[in-house]
């Protein structure tokens, strides 16, 4: 009983200690001489640079998190509408999963300046390239979710005269929710880069941008600042994404739970 009640409070100590771990490791590398500061700022340099700013980083970051979010939700229904017909309709999954997989392997800094040519400058081609990034991600564990359905379930559902969009919407759709956050877990933060990624394109605000200009001024300091607010931002998203399975899944966390032995 007390492994248990501790187990939560152990899962944020360590992290953090190794995190604070390296911070220092990383502050006396640089006092020390051993990696100049105009290569590597140390954290505390990186500190006040997000501590003697806070009003600018927190803009830049309210608009990558938008671009972000939008995204997201764009990429995750349109992922959930491609999954569910690719495993209703066989000349769907022909044609579209070769297509997915084939666009997907494209780089996403060269297809980037195509959104902008299409879509202008403002948040719209941004947006578009995060769900571009993200959604492979949704399409392919929606469709092992949907497909991972014991077929046992499926019979009986026939068996009690389902018709096809029954057995999506009630029995193949709830059974796919854990694999569809495991796909959103990761499209979240790939939507966060895809973002970025279209900020360097083009962009006049936003963390991407904020890092160009530091990158064109050589203030390394502050691209490290900016580089640390989207670490955060990327590690909130994801828990984030963590937080909404627990109130829709609470069924697979629980059994997580008791299959990892706590």
């Amino acid at each position: 009983m007390t492994t248990r009640k501790h187990l939560p409070l152990q899962k944020v100590l360590r992290p953090l200690l190794a995190f604070l771990i390296l911070l220092l490791v990383w502050e006396g590398v640089v006092r020390g001489g051993i990696v100049p500061r105009f290569l590597l700022p140390r954290p505390t340099d990186v500190l006040w640079a997000l501590v003697d700013d806070p009003a600018s980083f927190g803009s830049h970051a309210m608009y990558t998190l938008s671009t972000t979010l939008m995204g997201f939700v764009l990429s995750v229904v349109l992922g959930v509408v491609m999954a569910m017909l690719i495993v209703q309709f066989k000349v769907v999954e022909d044609t579209l999963y070769p297509l997915l997989v084939s666009f997907n392997s494209l780089p996403k800094v060269a297809v980037a300046p195509l959104f902008i040519v299409w879509l202008g400058t403002g948040m719209e081609p941004k947006v578009a390239i995060a769900a571009m990034i993200a959604i492979f991600a949704v399409v392919i564990d929606t469709v092992h979710g949907l497909r991972s359905v014991h077929p046992d379930l499926l019979d009986l559902g026939r068996s009690l005269r389902g018709s096809r969009m029954q057995l999506l919407w009630r029995i193949r759709l709830p059974h796919a929710l854990p694999s569809m956050f495991a796909g959103m877990k990761v499209a979240v933060s790939l939507a966060l880069i895809g973002a970025i990624v279209g900020e360097f394109v083009a962009a006049k605000k936003g963390l991407g941008y904020l890092v160009l200009v530091a990158q064109g001024q050589m203030d390394v300091v502050r691209m490290f600042a900016a580089l640390t607010v989207l670490a955060i931002l990327g590690l909130l998203l994801f828990y984030l994404v963590a937080w909404l399975e627990r109130l829709c899944v609470p069924w697979q966390v629980q059994k997580e739970k008791t299959s990892s032995g706590h």
